[in-house]
């Protein structure tokens, strides 16, 4: 009995990669992705829009050379999913109320 309710509670907490975008297309959150083989590559952006195969369309995206230490505004793209190793939040947000 008491697995069931702890299966339960772990249901609960946790928290589906899709309602993460999700969360960062809503509240505008600009968003950092690092990109599958391209460890000196960064996208930054915010999400307008994406689907089930973690394509994104950036918009205001910038693409960030670490080695470089340089920033290339790039505009509106679409990333394809299969490239996008990693998703974080940069702390900043188009949403005043947040």
């Amino acid at each position: 009995m008491s697995h069931q309710m702890s299966n339960k509670k772990l249901q609960k907490i946790m928290t589906q990669p899709i309602n993460l975008i999700f969360r960062f297309f809503t509240n505008k959150s600009r968003v950092q992705l690092w990109l599958y083989e391209q460890p000196d590559l960064r996208i930054e952006g915010r999400i307008m829009g994406f689907d089930e195969y973690m394509n994104m369309v950036l918009d205001d995206a910038e693409e960030i050379q670490l080695k470089k230490n340089t920033r290339v505004f790039v505009g509106r793209i679409l990333l394809k999913g299969e490239n996008i190793s990693l998703i974080m939040s940069t702390g900043s947000s188009g949403n005043t109320a947040e």
